[in-house]
C-alpha cells in the first residue's frame, strides 16, 4: 500500500515554482536531464520576482523530443504546456472580446494584482477568470462567494496577463473619474472643456480622466491594426467600435456623458469647432504610434437621435500610401495601369464605395509622380493625408471654395497634375474636363459599381458625350477584400479548378490553381482573415471604345469593346487571387459586383 501511494504524484498547492515546473518539464520529456542541471546551476543562485515560466522562457531552452525543429519552449509554448498539464483552457487574450467594463465588478486591481488573476467574461452563469497561477486557487471560493456565480478559469500567459491586467484597470479607472468629474451633464462638460482649451490651464485630476480614456482608445486602435474608430451615442450606453480588416467589432462601453466627452476632447485637439453640434463637422489629428511613427486621422462628426456621433479614419503611412507595386495590381492591370499614369494629359478616373482603397490608389499614383520636374496640385474635401510633395487645398463651402471654384483657381497656378476629390456636379466635371482639354492630367473619383458605369454616370450629371470621349483616357473600379491569415490557412479540397473555371467562364484559368480555406487561430482573432488586399478593373478607353460613346450610349457594346481592350471584370480579378491562395469565393462574391 505504502509502495502504490508513493508511486502517485502529489499534486502541487499555491504559487508555481521553477523547481516545481523544472521537475514536469523533466518528467514529460520536454527537456533532458543535462538540460534540467543546467538550469537549476543558473537559478539556484538567487531567487526572483518574475514569474517561473517567465524566467524559463527567456533561457530558449530547446525542446529534448525535437532538437533544432519545432519552436523553443518560450514563455507561450511553457504557458500552453502548463495548461494542458494542470488540465486547464489555455487562453490568448483578445482584448476585443474582454469585457472590460465589468472587469472591476468582479474584483479590485490590488487582489487581482496579489492573486495573478484577471477577469475576462462577466456572463449569465459564470464567470471566466484568467490566471497565470492554476495550482494557487485558493481565492476562486471566494469570488464565488462575492459574484454567486461559478468561475471558470483559463490560462495565460503571464506577461500578458501583468500587460492587460494594467491596461484594463486604467482604463475602467478612467472611466469611472471622467464619470465623478461631473460628465454626465452634457452641457457641462462641452462648457468645461471649451474653458480648458481655450485657457491651457494645467488639467486636474479629473478632467485627466478623460484625457486618458482617448489616449488609450488610440493606442489601442494601433495595436488591433484599426482602420476606423466609432464613437457611437446609444440610448442608455454609449458604443466605441473599431473597424478591424473591414469588419466592425465592439470595444467599450460608456456613459453617453463620458462619450460627449471624449467627442468633445477629440475635438478640441482636431481644432474643430466643440460648440457646434447641430451640424456635420469635419478635422483632422496627427499624432504617433506605439512605434513612433506619425500617424494622421481624418474627423468627421454627424448628429444622431441620441447626440454627437465620430468616426476617426486612421491613415498609417504603413498601409496608406504605398509603392505602386505593392498596391496588389496583377501584372496584366499593373502594367496597363503604368501606362495611363504617364499620360501627358487626359482624366483618369478611380471608383468604388466608401472604404475601397480609392484613398491609397490615388495618392500611392500621385507619390510615383510627384518628381521635381512637375507641379502636383490638389484639391480635396477634406484633405486625407498632409504630403509635402504635393500642393494641397482644402474645399471650404463656407466661403463658398467648392470643388470647382477650387479647380478653377489651381488652373491659373500651372499645374502638370490634378486630382480632384471627387466629380459630384455637373461645374466640377466642367472644370475637369477644361482642364484635361488644356494639357493637364486629371485625376478624381466617382462612386459607380463598375468601370463602365462611370461613363454613363458623366453624362447623368449633364456633360456631353464627345467631351467625355475626349478627355477621360481610362476608369479603375476596385474593391477591398479580406485576405487569408498566412499562419492558419489550409488547402481547399472542395474548390477544384474545375469549379473555378465554370465561374470566370468565359474567361480561362492559366496556372496552378492553390485555394486556401479560413480555419482560424490566435493571430487573427479565430476570424481566419488578417489584412486586405485589392481588387482592380481597369477600362481604357482607346479609339474604338470612343465610338461607342454618344448620345446613346450603347452600354452592351461598351462593354464588350472594353473586354476585347484587356478589360477583367472585377471577379474575375477576385478569382486570380483565390487560384493564388490569397482569399476565399465568398470573399469575392460578397464583395463584388455581377458583370453584366
Amino acid at each position: 500500500m505504502n509502495t502504490a501511494t508513493a508511486l502517485i504524484e502529489t499534486p502541487h498547492v499555491g504559487p508555481l515554482d521553477w523547481r516545481v515546473l523544472l521537475r514536469w518539464l523533466r518528467k514529460d520529456g520536454l527537456i533532458d536531464d543535462e538540460a534540467s542541471r543546467a538550469t537549476e546551476k543558473r537559478f539556484h543562485g538567487a531567487d526572483s520576482r518574475q514569474h517561473p515560466l517567465v524566467r524559463l522562457g527567456s533561457l530558449n531552452l530547446v525542446r529534448a523530443k525535437d532538437p533544432g525543429k519545432g519552436r523553443p519552449l518560450d514563455v507561450e509554448a511553457l504557458t500552453e504546456w502548463l495548461a494542458a498539464r494542470v488540465k486547464l483552457p489555455y487562453l490568448r487574450i483578445d482584448p476585443l472580446k474582454v469585457d472590460v467594463g465589468r472587469v472591476a465588478e468582479v474584483m479590485s486591481i490590488s487582489y487581482a494584482e496579489r492573486r495573478r488573476a484577471l477577469p475576462i467574461t462577466v456572463g449569465l452563469r459564470d464567470v471566466t477568470i484568467a490566471t497565470c497561477e492554476p495550482c494557487d486557487t485558493a481565492w476562486v471560493a471566494e469570488i464565488e462567494a462575492h459574484t454567486g456565480k461559478p468561475i471558470k478559469l483559463v490560462v495565460v500567459n503571464p506577461l500578458e496577463l501583468q500587460k492587460y491586467t494594467t491596461e484594463f484597470y486604467s482604463l475602467s479607472r478612467s472611466v469611472r473619474a471622467a464619470i465623478k468629474s461631473g460628465e454626465t451633464s452634457t452641457l457641462a462638460s462641452f462648457e468645461q472643456l471649451v474653458e480648458l482649451g481655450r485657457s491651457n490651464k494645467q488639467l486636474d485630476a479629473n478632467d485627466q480622466g478623460v484625457v486618458q480614456v482617448v489616449d488609450w482608445l488610440w493606442q489601442y486602435a494601433f495595436d488591433q491594426r484599426a482602420s476606423d474608430i466609432h464613437l457611437e451615442p446609444r440610448r442608455e450606453r454609449s458604443v466605441i467600435r473599431f473597424r478591424i480588416d473591414g469588419v466592425m467589432h465592439n470595444v467599450y462601453q460608456v456613459p453617453l456623458g463620458v462619450l460627449n466627452a471624449m467627442i468633445a476632447r477629440v475635438k478640441l485637439l482636431g481644432r474643430m469647432d466643440v460648440v457646434e453640434k447641430r451640424r456635420p463637422l469635419d478635422g483632422r489629428i496627427k499624432t504617433r504610434n506605439p512605434g513612433g511613427d506619425e500617424v494622421e486621422m481624418r474627423l468627421s462628426t454627424l448628429p444622431t437621435a441620441f447626440g454627437e456621433k465620430m468616426v476617426m479614419r486612421i491613415f498609417d503611412p504603413d498601409t496608406t500610401v504605398k509603392p505602386l507595386d505593392a498596391l496588389g495590381f496583377g501584372a496584366h492591370d499593373g502594367k496597363r495601369w503604368e501606362e495611363m499614369v504617364t499620360r501627358p494629359h487626359g482624366i483618369i478616373l478611380v471608383t468604388g464605395p466608401t472604404g475601397s482603397g480609392k484613398t491609397t490608389t490615388l495618392y500611392s499614383t500621385l507619390r510615383r509622380l510627384a518628381t521635381d520636374e512637375v507641379n502636383v496640385c490638389t484639391i480635396e474635401d477634406p484633405i486625407e493625408m498632409i504630403q509635402p510633395s504635393f500642393n494641397q487645398t482644402q474645399v471650404q463651402s463656407n466661403i463658398e471654395l467648392g470643388f470647382a471654384e477650387g479647380l478653377r483657381a489651381l488652373m491659373r497656378q500651372d499645374p502638370d497634375i490634378i486630382m480632384v476629390g471627387e466629380i459630384r456636379d455637373l461645374e466640377t466635371a466642367e472644370m475637369a474636363i477644361q482642364a484635361a482639354l488644356t494639357g493637364h492630367l486629371v485625376f478624381s473619383t466617382l462612386h459607380t459599381n463598375d468601370s463602365v458605369s462611370a461613363i454613363t454616370r458623366l453624362e447623368d450629371l449633364g456633360v456631353p458625350p464627345y467631351l467625355i470621349g475626349a478627355t477621360v483616357i481610362g476608369v479603375l473600379a476596385q474593391r477591398l477584400v479580406r485576405t487569408l491569415c498566412p499562419a492558419c490557412k489550409q488547402p481547399d479540397e472542395a474548390l477544384s479548378r474545375e469549379a473555378l473555371g465554370e465561374f470566370v467562364k468565359p474567361w480561362r484559368l492559366t496556372g496552378a490553381v492553390r485555394p486556401y480555406k479560413p480555419v482560424g487561430c490566435l493571430e487573427c482573432r479565430m476570424t481566419g482573415f488578417r489584412g486586405r488586399a485589392g481588387l482592380y478593373e481597369l477600362l481604357t478607353v482607346g479609339d474604338v471604345a470612343r465610338e461607342c460613346i454618344s448620345p446613346a450610349t450603347d452600354m452592351a457594346r461598351l462593354r464588350k469593346q472594353a473586354l476585347q481592350d484587356g478589360l477583367r471584370p472585377l471577379r474575375v480579378a477576385g478569382a486570380m487571387k483565390v487560384a493564388e491562395g490569397v482569399t476565399t469565393m465568398d470573399e469575392v462574391l460578397r464583395a463584388t459586383p455581377g458583370w453584366e
